[in-house]
């Protein structure tokens, strides 16, 4: 098992930053990937960006790349989504999740956290 639990959504203005937390506890993480996703109202759930507990390796969503970015701190067992520039367009609950590297399904969940950018 791996429980996750996200932080740091809020308010903030079209411009605006903010870094979500996903903190994790249970199992080694070595052997997990670690993504952050978002669903806005009505709309599917996306991928935004994911990275690779052992080795670090990142992947962003096409539209996200340069105003997003990904991190982890292998001490806190937490991983970081920085968001910057952001738009009204960028409002959704955002999920971090996790998964083994050999699988594509993503097997834990965080609760969401609300990320509401204002124009």
């Amino acid at each position: 098992q791996v429980q996750l639990v996200e932080s740091g959504g809020g308010l903030v203005q079209t411009g605006g930053s903010l870094r979500l937390s996903c903190a994790a506890s249970g199992r080694t993480l070595s052997s997990y990937v670690i993504g952050w996703f978002r669903q806005a109202p009505g709309k599917e759930r996306d991928l935004v960006a994911r990275i690779n507990w052992s080795g670090g390796n990142t992947y962003y969503a096409d539209s996200l790349k340069g105003r997003f970015t990904i991190s982890r701190d292998n001490a806190k067992n937490t991983v970081y989504l920085q968001m910057d520039s952001l738009k009204p367009e960028d409002t959704a609950v955002y999920y971090c999740a996790a998964r083994l590297r050999v699988t594509t399904k993503y097997d834990y969940w965080g609760q969401g956290t609300q990320v509401t950018v204002s124009s």
